[in-house]
């Protein structure tokens, strides 16, 4: 195991990133019931009846080396509003993807989704000491391409029928990513939006999950 998939706790003020558990499985069912989440087509968030096997498949990826997985929990609330990880984790080359995200409704377009954001870009630059941390959407997820972008990612491309979705049709996928020398500014940035109470940034599924 390396630095990169070693257990974490990231807290803040709104939220906390707690190392995925199974314990967390009954607050992240109730907490995909909040809007039914799983039925959005443009995503790949798990149902209720399926998160169990998505916590295992999330805690194998984990144990292969190439996903770091969280829970994430409101500190207004007290309980598990979603899911976050770093996947595709290359350690060699020192980069990340930021994603398998999905929120609650409730704390949707609240500084919950900013703050996680902040507080996993910085880990990764600050702790892991990345050279690029990548975020990946759906085409036509236009509120999560939104999302990222309003964070101060930049697109790189588009993968074109890069995966299929649930329903059996391609899916294109859009690539942003923030590389280190942007980092500071990128920084400046987000906790200037969290000091004017700025919440903004949560789409439906915030970088949609994906496999």
């Amino acid at each position: 195991m390396t630095a990169f998939t070693q257990a974490v706790t990231l807290s803040g003020r709104h939220a906390a990133l707690e190392p995925l558990a199974f314990d967390h499985h009954d607050g992240l069912v109730a907490a995909v019931r909040d809007g039914d989440l799983w039925k959005l087509w443009y995503t790949a968030v798990p149902s209720p009846e399926g998160m169990r096997e998505e916590i295992e498949r999330r805690l194998a990826l984990q144990q292969a080396g190439s996903m770091l997985p969280f829970a994430v929990r409101s500190l207004t609330g007290k309980k598990i509003v979603g899911m976050t990880t770093y996947m595709n984790i290359d350690a060699k080359s020192r980069r990340v993807e930021i994603g398998s995200t999905w929120y609650a409704r409730s704390v949707q377009r609240t500084p919950l989704n900013s703050e996680c954001k902040l507080m996993l870009l910085t880990h990764a630059f600050e702790t892991l000491k990345c050279i690029a941390v990548e975020f990946r959407t759906g085409f036509f997820n236009f509120p999560s391409r939104r999302a990222i972008e309003r964070l101060g990612a930049k697109q790189d491309g588009i993968l074109r029928s890069h995966q299929r979705y649930a329903d059996g049709s391609l899916r294109d996928t859009v690539v942003f990513s923030v590389i280190a020398q942007e980092w500071p500014a990128v920084k400046r940035h987000l906790e200037f939006k969290l000091a004017e109470g700025g919440g903004g940034d949560a789409s439906a599924t915030g970088s949609t999950a994906h496999r």
